[in-house]
């Protein structure tokens, strides 16, 4: 495989958590953060773009969009651009992605390697692509969010669908048991759901 970073997407409001900093949340004693960085823990460098915790228990380069608030197109700029030219493969996640694995992680890997895509994400269960929880080529991502960039004027606002349909996706399904890898906890139920399945 060529070489492979990580961007994790660490900010947002989590309105509907009542403004928690939802990826230091815990599930079965370890923040969810800290679960995706160890699923991409070979991936070099692992950017993450938002707060991160002084007691972070493993290093990663840190940044945050410019201004702030931009939201995850915005974010994933920013992580981008500490991500050297030189790498072949970009896993773009969610920090708050409890399941997710290595294994996952190799899969999507594997599978872009051997097709002529752009990228490889997830189709949950109800037949969703889940687009934060993919692996991409790192040249093909970056050139298209300054299309994106350019077209829109910058990148403040931009939603996610928005930079994926200028990207060709592999869509790969999750056939393991357990949790699927792109769960995540955008509510106080999900994380209770989360905690009960990691029991």
């Amino acid at each position: 495989m060529g070489g492979f970073a990580a961007v994790v997407l660490a900010g947002g409001a989590a309105r509907r958590m009542g403004g928690a900093d939802k990826p230091t949340l815990a599930v079965a004693g370890q923040s969810m953060l800290t679960r995706v960085l160890a699923a991409v823990h070979d991936a070099d460098p692992r950017v993450v773009v938002g707060r991160v915790s002084p007691e972070l228990p493993v290093p990663v380069h840190v940044t945050r969009e410019e201004p702030s608030g931009g939201g995850p197109v915005a974010a994933a700029a920013a992580g981008l651009a500490l991500v050297p030219d030189t790498v072949t493969y970009t896993a773009l996640l969610a920090a708050d992605l409890p399941f997710l694995t290595g294994e996952a992680i190799d899969v999507l890997r594997l599978t872009l390697e051997s097709a002529p895509m752009e990228g490889a994400v997830y189709r949950d269960t109800d037949g969703r692509l889940q687009f934060l929880c993919g692996v991409w080529r790192t040249r093909a991502l970056r050139a298209a969010i300054d299309r994106l960039a350019t077209a829109r004027g910058g990148l403040h606002g931009a939603p996610v669908r928005a930079l994926m349909d200028q990207l060709g996706v592999i869509e790969v399904s999750w056939r393991r048991p357990g949790p699927p890898p792109w769960f995540d906890c955008d509510t106080d139920d999900d994380l209770r759901t989360a905690e009960e399945w990691a029991r």
